[in-house]
């Protein structure tokens, strides 16, 4: 059985997200954790100073409760023909605290949520929490872009940094995804600077390894930027999915900071899943 963490806020777009993960995971026993962190600066202060007569239950619990529980209702309604099973938690700490003690607690295999946190800021896909997530918990995370329309996600498109490994922990979980769910996996080694790379030297006889009954294509490309390849790659390709391999922040930083970061944003036309090394 998965556990998988679904994260909410009760937003569209999180929704969405998990109507995703419902249909991604079709066919699958899985153990979906649907949880929704009330952040405890936000109600220490706003929440108790506005409560008047109401009890603190009333205030802290009762409304978020029951926001939750429509949810659930309706992902259960939606999935009553697979085999789910749900569970309902609300905490009220600190955000990725929180997302860390349910990890390390419930065995969780994967975190999915949506890109636009509580900001709605229509500029930018991937908000704080979710770049925070990626940061922060070491556990495999799946954003989904705001209004994505589901699409079986059977042609995945993996960047590599100069030092990811086609042998590591982190592709071969990414290969056992991609065996379920996929059909074609794209792999491009970016080397932005033309640098020397170590592993690029041992990715053909990876592929030969792993790869030998699975359908894929294999590039490498010189002197131009992690933003700028991945989104030419998914506006020339029918492209699904874009894993990441993240080695620390490197990666990370290097796809979504910096001066190409709103370049990225606003072209990121497929859903994110980061395995870490």
């Amino acid at each position: 059985m998965k556990n998988i963490l679904l994260l909410t806020d009760f937003s569209d777009n999180s929704v969405n997200a998990l109507r995703y993960a419902l249909k991604l995971f079709s066919g699958t026993t899985c153990n979906f954790i649907v949880l929704h962190v009330e952040v405890a600066n936000t109600f220490l202060t706003d929440d108790l100073m506005a409560s008047g007569n109401k009890s603190i239950y009333d205030s802290l619990v009762k409304k978020p409760k029951s926001r939750l529980k429509k949810i659930v209702t309706d992902l259960k309604a939606l999935s009553n023909h697979e085999d789910y099973k749900f569970e309902m938690l609300i905490d009220h700490d600190v955000f990725i605290d929180s997302i860390n003690q349910v990890v390390a607690s419930r065995a969780i295999d994967l975190i999915v949520m949506g890109t636009n946190g509580v900001t709605g800021a229509k500029e930018v896909i991937f908000g704080s929490n979710t770049i925070n997530v990626i940061r922060k918990v070491a556990c495999s995370t799946l954003a989904i872009p705001e209004d994505f329309e589901y699409a079986s996600p059977k042609e995945i498109l993996l960047p590599l940094d100069l030092n990811n490994s086609l042998s590591s922990d982190a592709f071969l979980n990414l290969l056992t995804f991609a065996k379920k769910h996929s059909k074609k996996l794209h792999i491009l080694r970016i080397k932005p600077n033309n640098e020397v790379s170590t592993e690029e030297l041992k990715d053909q006889k990876h592929i030969e390894t792993y790869l030998s009954s699975f359908s894929y294509e294999y590039h490498v490309v010189n002197d131009a930027s992690m933003d700028h390849v991945v989104n030419s790659y998914t506006q020339t390709h029918s492209i699904n999915l874009i894993a990441l391999m993240v080695q620390k922040e490197s990666l990370f930083e290097r796809f979504f900071t910096g001066s190409s970061t709103t370049a990225i944003s606003k072209k990121l036309r497929a859903p994110l899943l980061v395995f870490h090394v």
